[in-house]
């Protein structure tokens, strides 16, 4: 049936355009809200007085000792003294040998590239000295005569990829070998032991009144050449192989005794404080260290601020980009709700208090007395020693190494010697750790290894490579019958190692997986070798990784050059390890007893 539909809308309209009063805010009945407040309960509140002063007492010590490593229970250690104004410690921890040690069986065909360029160098100071035109090319061709490229022989060059043989090739004859220059120039000019300093080898031919150019030019390579990279000096490395991770230690004096900071799982490429615990089992011979000062701080609070924050101003609006309302949670979702509660309810609840300390020092606070606006002056303890029902909670403090429930929280504010930014290069080496349930093993893949000119060699396309120019050379022929071929075992790239399951205490049933080998088609075994330096731990004591540090995920480790500049201004190069959650599961294709057609 028709119908007409209307209705009417109400509209608040101001009768005045001037929106100044309302702005204001004003409170025309204040009695009524302070009689709202006594009905509710309000005035029964705590003392809610801002604080204005703090006063600070503490003890800070600066870092003495580095030892790299795991230390066991009950051990004293002799570490090393360390300066931490010096090297950051990502540095320290992460460094290995570059260069190539001219005794090593390798040394011929490793760091070709670095070898030419700190030749090249060599000739490039020798150009800065003030030598006669004509004298400096003899030179020239005499050190090219005196420390050429070797060249290498049948056996050496089939263990080289294409590139670097080209390389090598390329350079015989052309260029200084630095590997072999280094071991001459630091056997003459600077003899182990600080014995008598030598003379430049006669058949350089170096003119008498001009051997002292000569030995400044050389002077000058070997520091650069020596501080090139952050290498380790006659240390143990602070890599773990059989973790797969950093393991270290630090340790300075309070007036307490030594202090032990212990980092056993460190491989992320990134230090602070939560990866440190306090170590009561071990001492590294820092309890006569003059290191730990009294300091005496009377400081104003402030108060934190961060993204989202409740506003203190009436008309202050938050930073939109931050909405705590808007996250995601559910009934159970603990977490995000204690979140949003504290950002909401208890943001504006903390205040900080400005220390200075310098890096790499570790502080432990004595006292902290704060006077808030009512002149109320409050002794804070820690939440260690308030007796509360949770009092062991926290989040902020240094946990110890082995929790027994016996010793007291440490109490101690640990500012560690670590990178804020640093240079990261590509990976010149990665291997892949993963397990294969249908083989029921694991396997170590060489993805990438550092090939002899310093760059990233993959081992897949070099095998493919190498089968490729076996099938052309191979002769060729005739047609076969389709006859099923019998195979013991199926071929694996040799770039994938077989980690085999070994237990290797029979006491406490621990399990690793160590290098195992394969058969070949003739029912013989034989050891696959590894390229890199992952699989081939130093000291060659073998692989023998511990079998929980294979999850079914896999891991992913990898080795590459980082840049960083310190707190003195100088720069660090040094080339390190990180490892990474992997690709997951893989199969190796291993099979025995198959027929294929």
């Amino acid at each position: 049936m028709p119908s007409i539909t209307s209705w009417t809308r109400l509209e608040p309209r101001t009768r005045n355009a001037e929106m100044r009063t309302s702005v204001q805010a004003r409170i025309y009945d204040p009695l009524w809200m302070l009689a709202r407040q006594w009905q509710v309960g309000e005035f029964q509140g705590e003392d809610t007085g801002t604080p204005v002063m703090a006063r600070l007492r503490a003890e800070v010590a600066r870092l003495t000792r580095y030892f790299p490593g795991p230390i066991a229970p009950n051990t004293r250690a002799t570490a090393r003294e360390y300066d931490a104004k010096s090297t950051p410690l990502e540095t320290l921890v992460e460094r290995e040998r570059v260069r190539p040690q001219a005794n090593q069986p390798a040394a011929k065909s490793e760091k070709l590239r670095l070898a030419v360029d700190a030749g090249i160098h060599f000739l490039r100071l020798l150009d800065q000295q003030p030598i006669a035109p004509a004298n400096r090319e003899n030179y020239r061709n005499a050190f090219k005569r005196k420390f050429p490229f070797a060249a290498l022989t049948a056996e050496e060059r089939s263990t080289l990829d294409d590139d670097s043989r080209n390389f090598l090739d390329l350079m015989v004859s052309r260029a200084i070998d630095g590997r072999l220059l280094y071991s001459t120039l630091r056997a003459t000019l600077r003899p182990d032991g600080g014995g008598t300093r030598g003379a430049l080898p006669p058949d350089l031919q170096i003119a008498a009144d001009e051997v002292a150019e000569v030995e400044k030019a050389a002077e000058i390579w070997l520091q650069w050449y020596e501080t090139l990279f952050d290498e380790p000096n006659n240390i143990p490395a602070a890599w773990v192989p059989e973790r797969m991770e950093y393991a270290f230690s630090v340790a300075t004096r309070l007036s307490e005794g030594e202090q032990t900071l212990t980092a056993e799982e460190y491989y992320e490429g990134h230090l602070d404080w939560h990866v440190f615990n306090i170590n009561a089992e071990v001492s590294m011979g820092a309890a006569n260290d003059d290191a730990f000062t009294h300091i005496t701080n009377t400081v104003i609070p402030a108060p934190v601020n961060f993204r989202g924050a409740p506003a203190t101003r009436f008309w202050e609006l938050e930073d939109a980009q931050v909405d705590f309302g808007a996250i995601p949670t559910g009934p159970a979702d603990l977490p995000h709700l204690l979140l949003i509660e504290f950002a909401n309810s208890f943001g504006n609840d903390w205040y900080v208090i400005p220390v200075e300390l310098d890096v790499g020092s570790l502080c432990r606070t004595r006292s902290l007395v704060v006077t808030d606006t009512f002149g109320v002056s409050t002794l804070i303890r820690p939440n260690s020693e308030s007796g509360a029902q949770h009092s062991a909670w926290r989040m902020f403090q240094l946990s110890h190494q082995r929790q027994t429930g016996l010793r007291p929280a440490s109490n101690l504010f640990f500012l560690p010697p670590t990178l804020i930014k640093n240079i990261e290069g590509k990976p010149i080496e990665e291997v892949l750790f993963l397990r294969d349930e249908t083989a029921n093993m694991a396997w170590g893949l060489e993805r990438l290894i550092e090939s002899s000119i310093e760059r990233p060699l993959n081992r897949l396309e070099a095998s493919v490579a190498r089968e490729e120019v076996s099938q052309s050379n191979s002769p060729a022929g005739g047609p076969t019958p389709n006859i099923p071929v019998y195979r013991l075992a199926t071929q694996i790239p040799d770039y994938w190692v077989p980690l085999l399951p070994v237990q290797t205490d029979s006491v406490t049933r621990t399990v690793r997986l160590v290098r195992g080998a394969v058969l070949k088609p003739d029912g013989s075994q034989t050891t696959v070798k590894a390229q890199g330096r992952v699989l081939n731990p130093e000291p060659e004591a073998g692989l023998a990784l511990y079998e929980e540090e294979i999850p079914r995920e896999g891991i992913r480790v990898t080795r590459n050059f980082q840049y960083t500049r310190w707190l003195d201004g100088a720069t660090h190069l040094w080339l390190g390890r990180r490892k990474q959650v992997g690709c997951g599961e893989g199969s190796s294709g291993l099979k025995f007893d198959t027929l294929e057609s």
